[in-house]
């Protein structure tokens, strides 16, 4: 592996590892009578005065890509928002596996906004991998992978803002990456606040309990420590290789669920788990001949 490409590749690893666990907490924060929109918003909130209280000046940095940023922060926003309600909400499977036609958009995406063109092999990685998210989540007696109600529509929007964000994340070069994760935890809260309009005000509890306090803290960390991994990677590594490298979280999360929940890993768990494990390794095959961005001088 190119040593400029480890670090990057290595902090997609961490994050997609964080992505796989991060479920946990936020659902021993909905047994504690805690909506999904409100916990979203909090712990977005926590993790965004976080980061601006350890790097103030990084939002000077916004000037420099601020319509790239802007969408990076709306489509990151919706994706994590949406998310989170699809799977409190939905048929986890179903949600995650609409969810996981990502590297679908991604592909066309990266293409039209970054000029990042994929070559035979690539092709054929991109879809091994997606074969092994569909192998892992789809059950025939589920039906072909199609919306059929909100929760499971709100999956397919989160997936697309996912890979939407991705791109435009790797489309602001001239921003930092504490700047690129700082418009992704603003863009959550200001989408979590205005979905809680649409909140019965009898149906929302407050964070009261020392309990409910403590796992905000805990995700809060998490997700500044996954989101500057996601966002330094992103800026390193295309966004066709890096959504490959994510569905590792689909590995994880099922390796998680087996050890937290109790749920049983089958053979399709294994076969496909095993086949994005592949593609993630194959996954260099991807950039041959892409163009990266070109970075453009900051003013002043």
């Amino acid at each position: 592996m190119n040593e400029n490409k480890l670090y990057p590749i290595t902090a997609l690893i961490f994050s997609a590892v964080m992505w796989g666990i991060v479920w946990y907490p936020y659902r021993l924060l909905e047994g504690a009578g805690v909506r999904g929109e409100l916990s979203t918003l909090v712990t977005y909130l926590v993790a965004l005065v976080g980061t601006t209280l350890l790097f103030p000046r990084a939002w000077l940095e916004v000037s420099r890509a601020p319509v790239a940023l802007a969408v990076v922060g709306l489509a990151a926003g919706w994706c994590n928002l949406a998310y989170v309600l699809g799977i409190l909400h939905g048929e986890v499977v179903r949600v995650l596996l609409l969810f996981y036609l990502a590297p679908l958009w991604t592909v066309p995406l990266a293409h039209f906004i970054l000029r990042e063109s994929v070559n035979r092999s690539g092709y054929a990685v991109v879809l091994f991998a997606f074969c092994g998210a569909v192998v892992m989540l789809w059950n025939p007696a589920l039906g072909l992978p199609w919306p059929s109600n909100a929760a499971e529509w709100l999956g397919l929007s989160a997936g697309f803002c996912f890979a939407l964000a991705n791109v435009m994340v790797r489309r602001a070069v001239n921003c930092g990456v504490v700047a690129k994760t700082q418009s992704v935890f603003l863009g959550v809260v200001l989408v979590s606040f205005c979905a809680l309009f649409f909140v019965e005000a009898s149906a929302v509890q407050v964070l009261a309990s020392t309990r409910a306090v403590v796992l905000t803290l805990i995700i809060a960390a998490m997700l500044v420590s996954m989101s500057l991994a996601v966002q330094y990677g992103l800026t390193h590594v295309s966004a066709t290789r890096a959504i490959v490298i994510l569905l590792f979280e689909l590995v994880v999360a099922a390796v998680a669920a087996y050890f937290l929940s109790g749920e049983v890993m089958g053979m399709r768990e294994w076969i496909g788990g095993g086949m994005i494990i592949a593609a993630s390794l194959f996954s260099g095959q991807i950039e041959h001949g892409q163009r990266a961005p070109e970075r453009v001088p900051a003013p002043g």
